[in-house]
């Protein structure tokens, strides 16, 4: 069942500004990350689905709703936790999170606590006084409490320190065993590698890849980098049948691509040489996105020329 959709969806501020031609579909029970640096256009596609803006072209929808024109509706199956926190004029974060449970018709506050307790708030604090961190928390709290069935997170992790952000991350680890649909945005590859299972690239308004996880996660390959203490045996291996995929003549070092039914062939064969190391070169995220977005700019820069 697909949850949230987008259709060509665009909204231009002009001057190269906005969202363009977005496209991607999140299924039931899915998670998926938004991630790209600030102004590449996450927080306007979250405000897109939330109902907040109009867009200019294409469509977006949750659960088969139009969100600009059934943003009322769709709210009551939506959970949001913003990228920009603005507290009403009250005096704690306790009433806060009351008047909160009152407007969402909340009476059990058992899940809410349960939050409180993992994320380690004192909600008793001034609202106006509290740190970042603290803020952070509060509005995670506020979001999350409802346990509705859709997650929209916008950047979730910012001023958490290290340690709560390792709680939240199993928070929302704990949300996905509960079959919940998420869309959560982050300028950080690592906390999505750990919970999506398919992230999108945003640069400059347009969706340039989504990546599968659990796909970079099994790959059918492994890639090593080898140093060689002899120049002519690392001169003498690179004739051998072995892909090399990066080679660093200046230090007689080559990085292997390898099947992974071929590793033992490879360490077989490198039990005759002379090495300074050999070590695996782990493949993430991170470095996935950055050859997708290298490729994109020179792609970009040849159309251009």
């Amino acid at each position: 069942m697909e949850v949230i959709k987008a259709e060509s969806l665009t909204k231009d501020y002009k001057n190269g500004r906005g969202i363009f031609d977005l496209n991607f579909v999140i299924e039931k029970g899915e998670t998926l990350g938004l991630v790209g640096t600030n102004g590449s256009g996450k927080t306007t596609t979250i405000r897109h689905i939330m109902g907040f803006l109009k867009q200019d072209k294409g469509q977006v929808s949750v659960m088969g709703m139009d969100a600009w024109k059934k943003a009322s509706e769709i709210k009551k199956y939506v959970e949001y936790v913003p990228g920009e926190i603005a507290f009403p004029d009250l005096r704690t974060g306790t009433e806060f999170l009351k008047n909160q449970a009152e407007i969402l018709g909340l009476k059990d506050m058992t899940y809410a606590d349960y939050i409180v307790e993992k994320l380690q708030l004192d909600p008793s604090a001034n609202l106006k006084r509290m740190s970042k961190g603290m803020k952070q928390k509060t509005a995670i709290v506020a979001g999350l409490m409802a346990d509705k069935d859709i997650l929209i997170l916008d950047e979730p992790t910012t001023g958490l320190d290290p340690l709560m952000r390792l709680s939240f991350l199993e928070l929302i680890e704990e949300e996905r065993k509960k079959g919940k649909t998420i869309l959560m945005s982050s300028q950080m590859f690592d906390e999505l590698e750990q919970t999506c299972d398919k992230v999108a690239l945003i640069f400059e308004g347009h969706i340039v890849d989504i990546a599968d996880v659990n796909k970079l996660k099994n790959l059918p390959y492994k890639m090593y980098k080898v140093e060689f203490l002899d120049r002519a045996e690392y001169e003498k291996f690179k004739k051998l049948n072995f892909e090399i995929v990066r080679d660093q003549e200046k230090y007689s070092q080559v990085t292997v691509k390898v099947g992974n039914g071929e590793m033992h062939k490879l360490l077989q064969t490198l039990k005759n040489y002379h090495l300074k190391f050999i070590a695996e070169v782990n493949y993430n995220l991170e470095k996935y996105f950055m050859e997708v977005l290298k490729k994109h700019k020179e792609e970009v820069k040849n159309a251009t020329n």
